[in-house]
């Protein structure tokens, strides 16, 4: 018979685990909604972002463009983000956002 450890601790994923500054960009081609996508991204993943750029516009109730999101957040929670993204044939283009930091 195997009886857990009392000792032994379970480590959640995000202690202590650095957030990434990421620009994300993302190709609307059709397939979803702007204001659809704002609203997963911020409901469904919980992930706050600032839109840098935005350049969409609309067609028979459908959303082409272009919008860049400025996103800090954790890699798992980045990476379910891209894969709904991928999911939903949504183009995307990550970049790590890093900016000098004066003492």
């Amino acid at each position: 018979m195997i009886t857990p450890n009392p000792g032994l601790q379970v480590l959640q994923n995000t202690l202590n685990l650095p957030k990434k500054e990421l620009i994300l960009e993302i190709e609307l081609n059709g397939k979803m909604k702007f204001e659809h996508l704002m609203n997963a991204i911020y409901h469904q993943f919980g992930i706050c972002h600032k839109v840098l750029s935005a350049n969409v516009e609309y067609f028979n109730g459908m959303s082409f463009g272009t919008v860049q999101l400025y996103i800090n957040v954790y890699q798992e929670d980045f990476e379910q983000l891209e894969y709904y993204l991928n999911k939903n044939k949504l183009l995307n283009t990550t970049v790590e956002y890093t900016c000098r930091k004066y003492l």
